[in-house]
C-alpha cells in the first residue's frame, strides 16, 4: 500500500509540476474563446463552492486557491468568494450577482451540475470565462479539473474488498452513495459498482440527500433493521462526512470491526482511521486541484491559450471537447497517513494526535 501510495503521489506530483510550467509557456495566446481581452495582473476571480458541510472547501480549497490566484498576478488579483451552502438556486444567483459586479473569470465547483447551466450561459454571454472545479457543470464551460471520479470509486471499492477479504462470500453490504444532484457522486458509485459487482452481495443502497452525515445516519438505521445485525459485514460510503453518521449508526447497533470506506481525507476521518473505526479515505491532492484551476482561471482571465496547460478534453451532456486537467488520487489507511497528508502539509501529526488520539497514534507509529 505504501509503494502505491508513493507511485500515486508521484504521478500527482507531475501533474502538478507540469502545470505549473506550463502557464508560462502559455505566454501571450489569446483565449480560443475569443471572449477576453488581454489583461494585466488586476483581474478579479469570483470563486463559488458549493457547501461547508465537507470541511475541505473552507479549510483548504477556498485558501489555496486564494493564495495561487496572488502568486501568479503578483498579489494584484482578487478572488471575490460565496459558499452557496448547498442550495443551487442561491448559487445561480451568487453566479448572476458576479457576472453583474463585472468579474473577470469565474471559478464554480456546482451544488447542482445541471440547475448552473443557465448561470454559466449568462456568464458566458457577458464575455465571462467559467472554470468548472470538481465537479463538471454542464454549460458553455471554458475549462475542467478535478480528480478522476471513477477511479475514486474504484479504489474505495477495492480497499473494503481488501479489508473483507473472506467475509465477502457471507454477508452483504450497505452502499451510501452521494448526492443525487452531484456528477461527482454518479462516477464515485459506478466506479464502485464495477469492483464490487459480483464479488460480494449488496444488501441496500442510498443516493444520500445533500451528502449530509446525519441523512447517511437515518439511512444506515434502516438498513441495519431491515437486514438485521448479523448480516451486514461492510459500508460503501463515499465520504467521510457520511462515514462519520455511518460509524455512530453502526456504534448504535452494537455493531463493531465493519470497515467503512470513505474520501476526501477530512481530519476526523483521518482520525478515525487511526483508532480503526473507519477503514480508509481517498486522499485528493487538494493542493495541486487548487492550482490548477487558478492557473486556468487567471490564463483566461488574462486571455491567454490553455494548450500547455490541460492536456486532456472531457465531454459534459452540453459541451464537448472542454481542456480539462484530472489530478490522480491516493488510497490513505493507516499504513500511509504520513507519506499522504503529512508530507504534502494538509495535517500536523500534532493536529491529528490529540490526546484522546495519542495512545492510537503510538500504536500505529505517527509521532
Amino acid at each position: 500500500m505504501r509503494r502505491a501510495a508513493f507511485a500515486i503521489a508521484a504521478g500527482a506530483m507531475a501533474v502538478s509540476l507540469a502545470a505549473c510550467g506550463s502557464a508560462a509557456e502559455s505566454g501571450d495566446k489569446k483565449s480560443d474563446s475569443g471572449d477576453s481581452a488581454a489583461k494585466g495582473d488586476n483581474i478579479k476571480v469570483g470563486l463559488l463552492l458549493p457547501e461547508n458541510q465537507t470541511a475541505r472547501y473552507e479549510k483548504l480549497d477556498k485558501p489555496l486557491i486564494e493564495k495561487k490566484v496572488k502568486e501568479l498576478t503578483n498579489n494584484k488579483g482578487e478572488v471575490v468568494y460565496a459558499n452557496a451552502k448547498q442550495d443551487a438556486s442561491l448559487q445561480n444567483q451568487q453566479v448572476d450577482t458576479m457576472v453583474t459586479n463585472k468579474v473577470d473569470v469565474l471559478i464554480v465547483d456546482a451544488v447542482d451540475s445541471k440547475a448552473i447551466a443557465g448561470s454559466v450561459k449568462k456568464a458566458k454571454d457577458a464575455g465571462i470565462p467559467v472554470v468548472a472545479y470538481d465537479r463538471l457543470a454542464e454549460g458553455p464551460i471554458d475549462a475542467y479539473t478535478s480528480f478522476d471520479n471513477v477511479t475514486v470509486g474504484k479504489t474505495q471499492g477495492e480497499a473494503l474488498l481488501q479489508a473483507l477479504g473472506d467475509k465477502a462470500k457471507s454477508g452483504q453490504i450497505v452502499m451510501m452513495n452521494g448526492s443525487s444532484t452531484d456528477p461527482n457522486a454518479a462516477m464515485f458509485k459506478e466506479g464502485a459498482h464495477s469492483v464490487l459487482d459480483g464479488k460480494v452481495k449488496i444488501g441496500r443502497e442510498y443516493d444520500t440527500k445533500e451528502w449530509k452525515p446525519e441523512n447517511a445516519n437515518a439511512n444506515m438505521e434502516g438498513a441495519i433493521s431491515a437486514l438485521g445485525k448479523d448480516k451486514i459485514v461492510g459500508v460503501y460510503s463515499a465520504n467521510d462526512g457520511m462515514a462519520g453518521g455511518i460509524i455512530t449508526a453502526l456504534k448504535a447497533a452494537g455493531l463493531k470491526n465493519i470497515p467503512v470506506t470513505g474520501q476526501d481525507a477530512e481530519l476526523a476521518g483521518v482520525q478515525r482511521i487511526v483508532t480503526g473505526e473507519q477503514y480508509m479515505s481517498v486522499y485528493k491532492p487538494y493542493p495541486q486541484e487548487a492550482d490548477v484551476a487558478a492557473e486556468m482561471a487567471v490564463a483566461l482571465a488574462q486571455g491567454k491559450s490553455l494548450d500547455s496547460l490541460a492536456k486532456d478534453k472531457v465531454d459534459s451532456p452540453t459541451t464537448k471537447g472542454i481542456p480539462s486537467v484530472i489530478v490522480p488520487v491516493v488510497s490513505l489507511t493507516k499504513d500511509n497517513i504520513n507519506d499522504t497528508v503529512i508530507k504534502d502539509g494538509i495535517y500536523t501529526v500534532q493536529e491529528i494526535c490529540t490526546d484522546r488520539y495519542k495512545a492510537a497514534c503510538d500504536k500505529i507509529g505517527l509521532k
